[in-house]
């Protein structure tokens, strides 16, 4: 009688474990149906690139700490453990906080990000030694549209790296973006010190002007030109501020068109590495 007892009992603990295990899936099930449909609505209505990533963050905290509770309330639940619960989360801080050093670092670096917003999904970052565009971020990593990469430059290398979380605690970001679109670049030629130096800043800055009149009514300032001495000639510099993503096209188009306009004036030389040789008649 005893042995048909226990397994009844069995039988019971069995079907009471599989009922609980079925309803935290479908109660996770539901949670996630609940937060994509939320998540597809409100994303119809927003308007501007900040609204659409808190809507990404914002869904995510809510989805991982709703399904976190209710997986904690299902094991606690079926197992009455309810009065040594601070017990149990004691030892399972400790035992994660061994074995998960880096990803619990990741985690906290994400609250960090959802908190103190050091950049939004959009901007162009610049996280250690990895540049680029974010395109998502979670509770392991941030997704970073490379920018640069084997080629060199500004634009986007078609790559996608994904930065682990606990990076950002031990890395400096930089942000592009923070602020507004535009970023501070420049363009240099090197002149004779026998050219028109007048002409030379001219010409620099109606070629920066030339290219970015469409932009310099939004953008923080206007170009302007700087000189310095140097070896064989003089640095004429014209900096402007730039669209942060188009970086290299602007100072493509500024550079073609400084040398054409060099070109078409004969009091302004391009300075290069050369060896002139002078033949001075002797004294007789």
């Amino acid at each position: 009688m005893a042995v048909l007892q226990d397994i009844i009992d069995n039988i019971n603990l069995w079907v009471t474990a599989g009922a609980t295990v079925l309803i935290v899936l479908f109660l996770l099930l539901l949670i996630n149906v609940f937060f994509t449909l939320l998540r597809t609505n409100l994303m119809k209505k927003a308007k501007t690139k900040k609204q659409r990533s808190n809507i990404r963050i914002f869904g995510q905290l809510f989805r991982y700490t709703l399904s976190l509770l209710v997986i904690i309330f299902a094991i606690l639940t079926s197992s009455g453990a309810w009065s040594g619960f601070g017990v149990f989360l004691g030892l399972l801080s400790a035992a994660i906080g061994f074995a998960l050093q880096k990803p619990i670092t990741g985690i906290a670096a994400w609250i960090m990000v959802v908190t103190k917003r050091p950049f939004d999904i959009g901007d162009r970052i610049i996280i250690g030694d990895v540049k680029g565009d974010v395109a998502d971020f979670n509770l392991t990593h941030v997704h970073v549209m490379e920018i640069g990469g084997i080629i060199g430059d500004e634009e986007n290398s078609g790559r996608l790296i994904m930065v682990p979380n606990w990076m950002l605690f031990e890395k400096n970001i930089i942000n592009y973006t923070s602020n507004n679109d535009f970023v501070l670049d420049s363009v240099i030629v090197n002149v004779t010190y026998e050219s028109n130096l007048d002409r030379a800043m001219e010409i620099a800055e109606l070629s920066a002007r030339k290219f970015l009149a469409g932009v310099i009514s939004t953008s923080p300032g206007n170009p302007k030109v700087r000189v310095d001495f140097q070896a064989s000639g003089i640095d004429v510099q014209v900096k402007y501020f730039s669209p942060a993503r188009q970086l290299h096209e602007y100072s493509s188009k500024i550079t073609k068109e400084i040398f054409d306009r060099v070109n078409e004036h004969d009091d302004v030389e391009i300075a290069y590495p050369h060896t002139e040789v002078v033949f001075r008649k002797k004294a007789t």
